[in-house]
C-alpha cells in the first residue's frame, strides 16, 4: 500500500511542528531546540513520583498533574518524542490509515500529529481528539488551522462532552494507557462507544517505570496489569498487522 501523503508530511517535519511550537509558544525555534533534548528529564522532575493520594484521591491527584501541572512541559517532551521517533510514529500513521473511518476518536491524542494525520484521510468524516491538558489542546486546534483541518477536527476535555458521538468508527489511544490510574476501566468505556461490528481500535500500552525510574509516570502495579489483560482479552479481539511496531489493532468481540 502506498503511503498517504500524510505520511510523508509528517516525515519531512513532523506537520511543521517546530515552527508551529514557535509560534504558539511565542519562543524562536533555537531555544526550542535546546529546550527538546532535556524535555522529558524536565517533566519527569515535575511529577511527584509515586504519587502520595490515598485510595479515592489518587485519580483526581493524577488527573490534575496531566491538566494542570504540566504546564507547556508536556508540549516539549511530546515534541521531543515526534521528531526523534518520526519512523516509528509514521509507522503508526501508516496503521492509522488502515482503520480510521467516519467518526475517529484520538484518546489523549497530546500535540496531535495522529489527529491531523486521521483528518487527512478521506474516509475520516470527523476527528475528535480528547485530552486533559488545555495547552494541548489549543496547540492542536491551532496546528488543525495551519494546515487547513479546522473543519474535521475537533478538541474537547473528555468523553463525557456532550457534543461527542454516541459510538464511534476507530479508536486510537496511544502511549496513554500506563498514565492512567484504572486502564481497564477504559477499555471497557471504549468498548461501550466503540461500533460493536465494523469498528476498530488502536492501542498500546508501556506499564514500567523504567530500569532507572526514569517513567515516574506510569502505572506498573501487578494487580492493575493484570486487571488490564483480562479485560483486554475478554472484551477485544486482536487483528493481524504487518508493521513490527508495539502498536495493535482490535475489534471488538
Amino acid at each position: 500500500m502506498l503511503d498517504h501523503p500524510s505520511v510523508n508530511d509528517f516525515l519531512k517535519d513532523g506537520f511543521g511542528l517546530r515552527q508551529q511550537l514557535s509560534n504558539f509558544l511565542q519562543i524562536d525555534i533555537s531555544t526550542i531546540e535546546q529546550r527538546l533534548p532535556q524535555s522529558t528529564a524536565a517533566l519527569a522532575a515535575l511529577h511527584p513520583g509515586a504519587f502520595s493520594g490515598k485510595a479515592g484521591e489518587l485519580e483526581l491527584e493524577v488527573e490534575s498533574f496531566y491538566e494542570t501541572g504540566v504546564g507547556d512541559g508536556h508540549l516539549y517532551e511530546l515534541a521531543a518524542w515526534h521528531l526523534d521517533s518520526s519512523a516509528y510514529i509514521a509507522d503508526t500513521l501508516r496503521l492509522q490509515a488502515l482503520i480510521a473511518k467516519g467518526q475517529h476518536l484520538d484518546f489523549g491524542g497530546g500535540i496531535g500529529s495522529h489527529a491531523l494525520a486521521a483528518a487527512q484521510l478521506p474516509q475520516v468524516d470527523q476527528v475528535w481528539m480528547v485530552d486533559l491538558n488545555g495547552r494541548n489542546r489549543d496547540f492542536v486546534c491551532e496546528r488543525a488551522k495551519a494546515l487547513g483541518l479546522s473543519h474535521k477536527l475537533r478538541c474537547l476535555r473528555d468523553l463525557n462532552a456532550t457534543e461527542l458521538p454516541n459510538k464511534f468508527d476507530s479508536i486510537v489511544c496511544l502511549d496513554v494507557l500506563e498514565h492512567l490510574t484504572d486502564p481497564a476501566e477504559q477499555l471497557r468505556i471504549f468498548a461501550q462507544r466503540l461500533q460493536p461490528k465494523a469498528g476498530a481500535a488502536l492501542f498500546n500500552w508501556y506499564f514500567f517505570k523504567g530500569f532507572n525510574g526514569e517513567y515516574p509516570f506510569h502505572f506498573d502495579a501487578p494487580e492493575l496489569t493484570k486487571q488490564f489483560f483480562e479485560v483486554l482479552q475478554e472484551l477485544y479481539l486482536e487483528q493481524f498487522h504487518p508493521y513490527l511496531i508495539t502498536t495493535r489493532i482490535y475489534g471488538l468481540r
